[in-house]
């Protein structure tokens, strides 16, 4: 595939061709990119699109690649990488911000903190961007995006601009319009209420600390492996089945949080997709569910 067409519009601080995703994605794993563009600007991001588009070439769109697994043989075609550049954040009134889908949940809700603005402390300890949290409408501690979400500015697979409003983004646990239509989410708006900054940052770091306590964060990992099955919690099953410290090449998973699989010793993509694999099916065999993953997986098999 001919990636020159991307010289012309964009910067060489812009391209990086041979992109090493393992550098770039939570599990620290996987194979390359052919090409990692890293648009400045909202203009830039629609412009890389339509060069996709025109030249029939593949993309994915990516945050902070924390839910995210690319396979050992790479991602023949483009990433679009909006954590780069896209962080801008401002606050619209006393009760409403608006951030670029680039910044991290972790500084989304620190802004939110220091104009005492409570909502968002749940997020605040998820290591993603607020493109992805919305893109699967992410949560912890009973709280989800689409809680707090008020809108999000898009592009669609055409180029055109638009806003949507939280009603038409079916957001569900771990779902939204965006895994079912070709969006890219630009920015999103948020609707908080007025709080302490105190009582806010101490929810924060009680949350947190919970966090740390009962997750293994000093391994690379994707997160929560699984999704939560109806009637069923994921980090159960896997437990109950005797899976804790179950391995496979360099990934295990974590004795500390069954709902984990971690790359504790040098892993490849091959070894974290045959160990979920493998737990999937003892998991099925013994309890009969089956677990759905919500790390996502691209590149050639």
């Amino acid at each position: 595939m001919d990636y020159s067409v991307f010289c012309k519009d964009f910067t060489q601080e812009e391209l990086l061709f041979n992109a090493p995703m393992s550098e770039y994605t939570s599990f620290k794993a996987g194979g390359a990119a052919d090409l990692m563009v890293t648009p400045e600007s909202k203009e830039k991001v629609k412009k890389a699109l339509l060069i996709c588009k025109s030249e029939g070439l593949p993309y994915f769109i990516m945050g902070k690649g924390s839910n995210l697994l690319v396979r050992d043989s790479g991602f023949r075609g483009i990433i679009i990488y909006l954590s780069k550049n896209l962080e801008k954040i401002e606050l619209l009134n006393d009760y409403t911000i608006k951030a670029e889908a680039g910044i991290t949940l972790a500084k989304l809700a620190g802004f939110a903190m220091e104009h005492s603005l409570a909502g968002l402390e749940f997020a605040s300890g998820i290591p993603g961007s607020l493109g992805g949290a919305l893109y699967m409408n992410a949560g912890a501690y009973d709280s989800e995006m689409k809680d707090v979400v008020l809108s999000a500015g898009l592009i669609d697979d055409k180029g055109n601009e638009l806003t949507m409003q939280n009603g038409e983004m079916q957001l569900e646990y771990r779902n939204s319009i965006f895994q079912k239509a070709n969006y890219i989410i630009l920015d999103a708006t948020f609707r908080l209420s007025k709080g302490d900054k105190e009582q806010i940052k101490e929810k924060m770091l009680e949350l947190n600390s919970r966090r740390k306590d009962k997750q293994p964060l000093d391994l690379p990992s994707g997160g929560s492996t699984f999704k939560r099955p109806p009637g069923h919690f994921a980090s159960k099953l896997i437990d109950d089945a005797g899976l804790k410290g179950y391995s496979i090449g360099g990934a295990k998973v974590s004795e500390k949080h069954a709902g984990f699989i971690v790359n504790y010793n040098n892993a490849t993509a091959n070894d974290i997709i045959a160990l979920m694999e493998y737990v999937k099916k003892a998991v099925y065999e013994r309890f009969g569910v089956m677990l759905t993953p919500e790390i996502e997986i691209i590149g050639d098999s």
